[in-house]
């Protein structure tokens, strides 16, 4: 995804981070923590930029998981079928001087009220495991979903325009 911006990673690093949200902890401060720990989690070269970021599904307060099973990811979509969700981005940017900015951006999606043929068969094709929320906005859950207002691309997991506007603030010369 940062390709379409013009921003190619010299290279990636999966920082191992303990991700369990905090008793109490709302969506959005949770997403803005995850993105913070993971950027400081990853050794910075001198003159690196590092980008991370996380995206957390949420109903009302409540932190959806990842859908690490076809289970859990049956029970994720029969919370959010016929309801508005939200798609909380956090994005943080280190740049060449340690400096550390974050953003987030919120998407509200609804999907349309789904049947148990259409839970069996999303689950079935594989699409959303080890997804938030249990689906993939840009496969085949994009065809049930009814309603969004936000970054689409957010909701895919790196909103574009906020890491774009990041980077350059940070020193990347993008077009």
């Amino acid at each position: 995804m940062l390709g379409r911006i013009g921003a190619i990673p010299a290279r990636i690093a999966s920082p191992d981070i303990d991700e369990t949200p905090l008793n109490g902890e709302a969506p959005r401060a949770y997403a803005v923590r995850l993105a913070l720990s993971k950027a400081q989690a990853v050794p910075r070269a001198e003159g690196e930029i590092v980008l991370a970021g996380d995206t957390t599904v949420a109903l009302g307060r409540r932190i959806l998981p990842p859908a690490d099973s076809e289970d859990i990811q049956r029970q994720l979509l029969g919370l959010i079928s016929g309801r508005r969700h939200r798609c909380i981005s956090a994005l943080c940017v280190i740049d060449t001087e340690g400096r550390a900015r974050t953003r987030e951006v919120e998407t509200v999606v609804a999907f349309k009220r789904l049947t148990d043929a259409e839970i069996d068969a999303y689950v079935a094709s594989g699409e959303g495991l080890g997804k938030a929320g249990g689906y993939a906005i840009q496969g085949r859950a994009e065809a049930l979903i009814r309603f969004i207002s936000g970054s689409h691309s957010g909701v895919m997991g790196l909103p574009l325009f906020e890491a774009r506007a990041l980077l350059i603030a940070a020193g990347l010369p993008l077009g």
